[in-house]
């Protein structure tokens, strides 16, 4: 048996059991395939990378479980589709805009392709993209208030101050967890659903941007109905059916 067969047949049986434990250490992984912690960790950064689970500080999660994962770990889903949907959302933006960014994995996407962009003003509930917006000192950053919420790096419920009535933003980029026909953008989170509420309401636009993973799936709320969403930016994975559904609904849908 060849090396790279060996490899391929181990990998699989990690991935395997990963899947059958929901989560597991470097630790359990090397004891029970008897090679070094770091051969694990590069089989784990391999199918990662791949998409088929999740990595994890010390271990793995599976992609089939379906908790609301910390930030960290969402970000890894889907990493390159949400680099490419983050490029083509940040095409809508011009110099000057008010725009709005919510606490998604796939809003954060959007931000490096924000920073060349003159006059421009953020506001957003997410902690991390105010950080992350640090070096674009051309940018104004403003934090509508709210409670912390640590598992997304966000503030959320009912904004305390009025910067979202004052302003006039032209596009807001949403994520979702979810996206049916019936339901439209969902999420897991109610306190988070009231924040997304209040800045979808604010936008002339109101843009999704979430990944093929999204969609068909119902999270615990609505956010944003079908009618108020103006496009929706995904990757060429999204079901073909429910993509021209949405079509046919007057929401222009752009893939990657």
């Amino acid at each position: 048996m060849g090396k790279e067969h060996r490899l391929a047949q181990r990998r699989q049986k990690i991935l395997t059991a990963v899947e059958q434990a929901g989560q597991l250490s470097v630790l359990e992984l090397s004891a029970r395939f008897d090679v070094s912690e770091v051969t694990i960790r590069q089989d784990l950064q391999a199918l990662s990378a791949q998409g088929q689970l999740l990595r994890t500080r010390g271990g793995a999660l599976s992609t089939n479980s379906m908790p609301e994962f910390s930030f960290e770990v969402r970000q890894q889903q889907n990493s390159a589709e949400k680099v490419r949907i983050g490029q083509a959302a940040a095409n809508l933006v011009n110099h000057g805009d008010t725009i709005i960014l919510d606490a998604s994995t796939t809003a954060q996407a959007i931000i490096p392709f924000l920073k060349d962009i003159v006059e421009l003003t953020v506001i957003t509930n997410s902690l991390k993209t105010a950080l992350s917006l640090l070096d674009a000192p051309q940018t104004q950053v403003l934090l509508p208030g709210g409670s912390l919420r640590r598992e997304s790096l966000s503030l959320v419920g009912q904004p305390h101050d009025d910067v979202l009535e004052r302003l006039n933003v032209q596009v807001g980029f949403l994520g979702a967890r979810g996206l049916t026909l019936e339901e439209g953008m969902t999420d897991v989170n109610l306190n988070e659903v009231e924040m997304k509420q209040a800045m979808a309401e604010r936008c002339r636009r109101v843009v999704g941007v979430l990944d093929s993973s999204k969609w068909g799936r119902v999270a615990a709320a609505t956010f944003a109905p079908i009618e108020q969403i103006d496009m929706l930016i995904s990757d060429v994975k999204a079901p073909t059916v429910l993509v021209e559904q949405l079509r046919q609904q007057q929401v222009e849908v752009i893939l990657v």
